[in-house]
């Protein structure tokens, strides 16, 4: 059971209690808005979460936790799932049983590699530029690390289904276009929504090139002060005391390990469907990987709503650092070991793991090269 059908689950429980004369019909209204399923939080339980209680309990004219009890009862009759635990001020948390649980962390992955870089995107960009939704205004100073900053913000909203314009004080330098990709629309100081103003870069960033330079700005909330002109060559460095260089040999690894397999004679498969059993075993550390990889489009959502990129660069090298520490390593068969299912679904998890960090990079402006 993905998010996705968890959401759908969910909507059909709002529509039960509805017709049953336990919601008013209002909640319908907004239960159709799109609702969210993901990863729970600190001080959460079970497998999935989501909030639509605190969503519906004003249009139900109910406090959110006696709206979430009432829909725990019918979400706890769903096939798939094992239990429904009220926490906090509402939240409904989901312990899925063992089989949907396998099942959903299939169709995560493969709905990741359908999804490819776009994973975690709201396609709704150009239907919302048609129906004259309002444009949300970026205006950075001309600084470096603004302009950078405003750069990866936009790509993170437009990513989010958000129409941006982006705007300058003063014409951005030609290096900064040409070196490190900044695009801003127009200069000067027209009224605005939102003013991007991080920490300036203590020293020019060029040096370092594109990429490093983009992540050595990035990488730090926007509050703090960027580490450059302190040791130019760490942000340069190909070890792993360099956060961009793990996230990046890690996306590389995805690939080396799909050549590899290939090699052997086999190919990822999510579902299991290779073999007719449908088993195959874990390794340390996946259900942590898995969950990072669910937890992906919240992390846009957030960084996007937050203005926020470092969210995004600091989510990739857990998911980086987590991929090396278990999957890797077990994802081709060692000595005279056969490919097995687990091989083929570890594989193709790996994958999924390079689509999230290529992805993730782009959204930065950062290249994630397939060889370093």
């Amino acid at each position: 059971m993905t998010p996705a059908e968890l959401s759908r689950t969910v909507l059909r429980a709002v529509r039960r209690a509805v017709d049953d004369g336990e919601l008013d019909a209002a909640v319908c209204a907004a239960g159709e808005e799109r609702i969210v399923v993901e990863r729970p939080r600190a001080g959460g339980q079970g497998d999935y979460a989501t909030n639509v209680a605190l969503q519906l309990a004003r249009p139900a004219g109910r406090p959110p936790r006696q709206v979430a009890e009432i829909l725990s009862r019918r979400l706890g009759e769903s096939p798939g799932i094992d239990g429904v635990v009220v926490t906090g001020p509402g939240f409904l948390n989901f312990r899925l049983s063992e089989s949907a649980s396998a099942s959903a962390s299939g169709a995560l992955v493969a709905e990741i590699l359908s999804a490819g870089e776009r994973y975690g995107f709201v396609e709704a960009g150009a239907e919302a530029a048609s129906s004259g939704q309002q444009v949300v205004q970026l205006h950075a100073p001309n600084e470096v690390r603004a302009l950078v900053v405003m750069d990866s913000v936009a790509r993170l909203l437009r990513s989010q289904g958000v129409v941006v314009r982006t705007s300058c004080a003063g014409r951005p330098r030609p290096e900064w276009v040409d070196v490190l990709g900044v695009h801003v629309d127009a200069s000067g100081s027209d009224p605005v929504d939102v003013n991007v103003r991080p920490v300036p870069a203590p020293s020019d960033p060029l040096p370092l090139g594109r990429d490093a330079a983009r992540w050595a700005l990035l990488h730090p909330a926007g509050h703090d002060r960027p580490r450059i002109g302190d040791d130019e060559h760490e942000h340069l460095a190909q070890r792993e005391s360099n956060p961009l260089f793990r996230v990046r040999y890690a996306h590389a690894r995805t690939h080396a390990l799909t050549h590899n397999a290939a090699d052997l004679g086999f190919t990822g498969d999510p579902t299991g469907t290779a073999d007719p059993t449908g088993r195959t075993e874990d390794v340390p550390g996946q259900e942590d990987l898995v969950a990072a990889l669910a937890d992906h489009p919240r992390i846009l959502r957030a960084a996007a709503a937050q203005h926020a990129p470092d969210r995004l660069a600091r989510h990739l090298v857990g998911v980086a650092d987590t991929f090396m520490a278990s999957l890797c390593p077990a994802v081709l068969p060692q000595g005279e070991e056969k490919p097995s299912a687990a091989h083929r679904s570890r594989l193709a998890l790996a994958e999924a793991v390079g689509t999230v960090l290529a992805g993730g990079l782009t959204l930065l402006g950062i290249d994630a090269p397939e060889h370093l």
